[in-house]
């Protein structure tokens, strides 16, 4: 593979890592194969006390009935303080996601933290996120173009929806450092996971621990349905242990 390099949109110093650490691909495999994707991951979290789960409610899915599982790439959006109408006339664009682009790998999840009230990525910008790499996006604030998201079958969590760009009132300062999103830490590399119930963010380093006690979880919640569907009664539904 060659050897990633900058674009120059933003100071060299403001892209923390060209390389993001990535976790093995049988474990990804793994986080995959979880029937009840981010509610198994919620419950084992829990019993680990890791804090690292928005809900839809906060991040919907713009696409329904998708879900992905891969790294997080991660660009921190500010608020621009420069006059709008002076900026669009000058053509100023501070936005630079297109340095996560470049340096993104197959599998990889965008994770923005966003401004709200204007768009923090368009169809554009995820037809070449799309095009290079990225499963999805997760965006802690507003986007536009969500017909085209849907369109092209390209999975976006986001807090809503805005026509107005964000050329001219956002810029970007980041790529590849810490961000937060909905109040979560998230670093590079992180796993993200994410369904229409809600995304988890899973710390690279506890991913071995939270995967195993999930599977376990994961198990038992596949034992207990098997049992009801064939008329296991309530009492012995509620005596069996299914989690150990």
């Amino acid at each position: 593979m060659a050897q990633k390099t900058t674009l120059g949109r933003l100071p060299r110093e403001a892209i923390r890592m060209l390389d993001i650490p990535r976790l093995p691909k049988d474990m990804i495999e793994s986080f995959k194969a979880l029937v009840d994707l981010t509610g198994t991951l919620s419950d084992a979290m829990d019993e680990l006390g890791i804090v690292g789960v928005v809900p839809a409610y906060l991040l919907p899915p713009v696409n329904t009935g998708t879900r992905i599982v891969g790294a997080a790439l991660t660009v921190r959006n500010i608020q621009r303080t420069a006059q709008i109408h002076r900026a669009a006339l000058d053509k100023s664009n501070t936005q630079g996601e297109s340095e996560a682009h470049n340096l993104a790998e197959a599998g990889d999840v965008l994770v923005i933290e966003g401004v709200m009230g204007c768009s923090n990525m368009g169809g554009q910008s995820a037809t070449v996120a799309m095009r290079q790499g990225f499963v999805g996006a997760i965006v802690d604030g507003t986007v536009r173009d969500p017909e085209q998201y849907r369109g092209m079958g390209w999975p976006v969590w986001c807090r809503g929806f805005t026509p107005i760009t964000g050329k001219y009132r956002m810029q970007t300062v980041e790529v590849n450092g810490k961000v937060q999103m909905c109040g979560v830490q998230v670093s590079p590399g992180d796993l993200v996971c994410a369904d229409e119930a809600g995304v988890c963010f899973v710390p690279r380093e506890h991913a071995a621990a939270v995967l195993e006690a999930a599977r376990k979880i994961d198990a038992g919640d596949t034992k207990r349905k098997k049992d009801i569907d064939a008329g296991t009664s309530v009492a012995d539904l509620m005596t069996r242990k299914y989690k150990t």
